[in-house]
């Protein structure tokens, strides 16, 4: 990815939706469905859905610091998913699916658990946030071709229609100044 811009890997739930959360996001130039996390080189959607890999399912989202903080994505990726959730998402259930943060510098890690501890004491949520922040470390394999994208090439597909289409009606809503359209 460029040197002018920033990455923020992130885990939360169903790469689906984050992916399809941040596409619509100002300042965000790519995203990227993949897996973080584990301990098996290339991993497979099927042996990352069965538990056995310990990897998460996460986005890589492409940003320009200069149009987004790191910080900002972070408000935008607490504020569309539940991060207070061990290990699912509504009805995604699985180590796959837990919140997660890999960081891929110092400064990073710091803004994460700033923004985390902010959270909890201002109690944003009703429970603990569960959120994992942990370095990358180069830990990070792409997903197959046919999860890139998805949302915009399956808006139909079922799981699409009752889960993603919501989340991404909370994020124009909540963070309407946030979005291309409204920056364009």
């Amino acid at each position: 990815m460029a040197q002018d811009k920033e990455t923020a890997t992130l885990g939360g739930g169903c790469f689906w939706c984050t992916e399809a959360i941040f596409l619509e996001v100002a300042g965000v130039s790519a995203v990227e469905s993949g897996y973080a996390g584990g301990h098996v080189r290339q991993p497979s959607y099927e042996a990352v859905c069965n538990g056995t890999t310990g990897h998460a399912e996460v986005v890589r989202v492409q940003f320009d610091p200069a149009i987004i903080a790191y910080r900002d994505v972070l408000a935008i990726f607490f504020g569309t998913h539940d991060p207070t959730s061990l290990n699912r998402q509504g009805n995604d259930v699985g180590t796959q699916y837990r919140s997660a943060i890999f960081t891929e510098s110092d400064e990073q890690a710091r803004v994460a658990r700033e923004t985390i501890d902010a959270l909890n004491e201002r109690k944003v949520f009703d429970r603990p946030i569960v959120t994992e922040v942990t370095p990358l470390d180069g830990n990070y394999f792409a997903a197959e071709a046919y999860h890139q994208n998805y949302f915009a090439n399956h808006p139909n597909q079922g799981y699409c229609s009752f889960v993603v289409a919501p989340k991404v009606a909370k994020l124009r809503k909540s963070f309407a100044h946030r979005l291309k359209r409204a920056a364009g």
